[in-house]
């Protein structure tokens, strides 16, 4: 199933993230795909303060993992820009991180195939207006009954 959320600012995208936290669980994925400035790191930084109340969220694109506690469980904020080959990812403990906690995944497109098939995928893409169009792909049912809990009617959706 496809969502897609109009966000015209900021603030928006904030909000959406901050809403789709609610939703997550032990074990979820979510793997953030765009381009350079799209607001990957807008929505993991917001998804991330809402869970735990973090004053400061640094992007980990040097340290390539920052780690937060919320109450049911830890989050994994990776990103993976600099990677080389996808293999560099089982020196980041990923697979163990995504056992068990909640892992959000700037440019998981640099896992290759290891990238789970169950996540959540988000596209985050600039409109026509400068504003942000959010795709959400799920295809397992309980993600599908997740999202329409988030508090977040989307704009538009489809089945894939």
């Amino acid at each position: 199933m496809k969502y897609i959320y109009n966000c015209k600012t900021e603030e928006e995208t904030k909000k959406l993230a901050a809403a789709l936290s609610q939703i997550t669980e032990k074990g979820d994925v979510w793997a953030l795909f765009g381009t350079l400035g799209m607001g990957k790191s807008v929505f993991a930084r917001a998804f991330i303060k809402a869970l735990t109340g973090a004053a400061e969220v640094p992007s980990p694109t040097f340290t390539l993992v920052q780690t937060y506690s919320a109450p049911d469980f830890d989050i994994f904020h990776y990103d993976l820009y600099r990677l080389k080959s996808p293999e560099e990812i089982w020196e980041l403990n990923i697979e163990e991180a995504m056992y068990n906690n909640v892992c959000l995944i700037e440019w998981p497109e640099k896992m290759g195939a290891y990238l789970p098939r169950n996540v959540f995928r988000i596209n985050i893409k600039q409109d026509k207006n400068n504003g942000r169009l959010v795709e959400i792909i799920v295809g397992a049912e309980d993600k599908i009954r997740r999202i329409a809990r988030c508090g977040r009617k989307p704009d538009e959706q489809s089945a894939n």
